[in-house]
């Protein structure tokens, strides 16, 4: 296996880069502290053009938006900002051609980079305009969230939603860089960091007990950013996912992995309609259950449950399942895109730090509550039978 490589500059923990292993399209991920304005002399030598489109969503354009241009302009670059509406129900049909027909607008050629400045939505509907428009061009990563800089910005997993399921339309397209400045995460909310923070979780519950235990003992560094914890914590983070991409770029064996808690987590999404909950909280509902599900097979100790539960809640996640009926979850399940052969590749821990595939239909990955029912055995009167 190819680790990723990292170097720490020398202004220690608050400067790091790493790389994304993939040959040709290799890729440095940068992890800084008030760097946003450096990023356009970055993007230019990786992706040279005359112009550059920026996406993104209002709150983070108002914020950012200008100090990335600045930098942009700086290094030679004609700027257009196309703005979506927040939250992922823009990742849709109507989102992704507003995008192609604002770059036909602006003259976007093939050199043209397309960057995503703000959260997994803005990246995921980005990257597909991206890998779509001429049949690709160049694809910048610029995350201003936790769950962005953790998890989604890194591997080239690029989709749009359809009213059937999440991510259902999409492609593997890798960025040319990700560029993170940590300073953007101060304007998030609690509700936010917390929810991206779930997908940290994720990495130390599939890979790394030693990493999980660290955040155990720093949920409140990592809640309030401290740099001396959150960069150290994002940079293994990002190891994680880059040592697993640079395996399994199309998600063919290893990557399956990095969708531990995500079947239900799609799930609850679909069933909400992608509103009232944010990813990351359905990421930590769905890791509970899956961890109970670990127990219940036989795969993982007791207690792996409660590690994750507690770690999740410590974070201020939610962890227990909406309450919509078990059909409309086995629906939901059904149109998942890890579906084959009717069972879903269900990602289980065998612990903490480690974790498997095994392929279950839908009704087995959600079995049906336990009834009492009665029986009659003679003279030894009634006995509680649990089916």
């Amino acid at each position: 296996m190819t680790p990723a490589r990292r170097k720490t500059t020398r202004t220690g923990t608050r400067t790091r880069t790493l790389r994304v292993e993939l040959g040709e399209r290799s890729y440095p991920i940068h992890i800084g502290v008030d760097t946003l304005e450096r990023a356009g002399r970055a993007i230019s030598r990786c992706a040279p053009s005359s112009r550059a489109v920026v996406v993104t969503v209002p709150a983070v354009g108002r914020r950012y938006g200008a100090r990335l241009e600045r930098g942009l302009r700086g290094a030679g670059y004609r700027v257009r900002r196309i703005t979506v509406p927040d939250g992922d129900a823009s990742k849709s049909i109507r989102q992704l051609h507003g995008l192609w027909d604002q770059m036909i607008d602006f003259g976007a050629d093939r050199n043209t980079p397309v960057i995503a400045l703000g959260g997994g939505m803005v990246g995921d509907l980005a990257g597909f305009a991206a890998a779509t428009y001429l049949r690709g061009v160049p694809f910048i990563q610029v995350p201003t969230t936790i769950l962005a800089m953790a998890d989604a910005s890194i591997g080239g997993k690029v989709a749009i939603n359809v009213p059937q399921g999440k991510n259902l339309v999409g492609a593997f397209y890798q960025p040319r860089m990700v560029w993170m400045d940590i300073a953007t995460l101060h304007s998030l909310p609690k509700r936010q960091r917390a929810a991206g923070l779930a997908e940290v979780v994720k990495h130390g519950a599939i890979w790394d007990e030693a990493y999980f235990a660290g955040l155990e003992r720093n949920t409140r560094g990592l809640l309030e950013l401290d740099p001396g914890v959150l960069i150290p914590a994002l940079s293994r983070s990002c190891e994680i996912k880059a040592q697993v991409v640079s395996e399994d770029e199309t998600e063919r064996g290893l990557r399956k992995l990095l969708n531990f808690g995500h079947t239900l987590a799609h799930a609850v999404e679909t069933l909400g309609k992608y509103r009232g909950w944010v990813h990351g909280e359905a990421v930590s509902i769905g890791m509970r259950f899956a961890a109970e599900r670990s127990e219940a097979l036989g795969l993982a100790p007791a207690g792996t449950a409660v590690r994750i539960a507690s770690l999740c809640e410590g974070l201020g996640l939610p962890t227990e399942m909406p309450n919509h009926p078990r059909k409309a979850y086995l629906q939901a399940l059904r149109v998942d895109k890890k579906m084959s052969d009717s069972r879903i590749d269900f990602v289980a821990l065998t612990g903490i730090g480690a974790a498997r595939t095994v392929p279950l239909s839908p009704q087995e990955i959600l079995r049906a509550p336990a009834k009492a029912t009665r029986k009659k055995t003679g003279s030894k009167g009634t006995q509680r039978v649990v089916r």
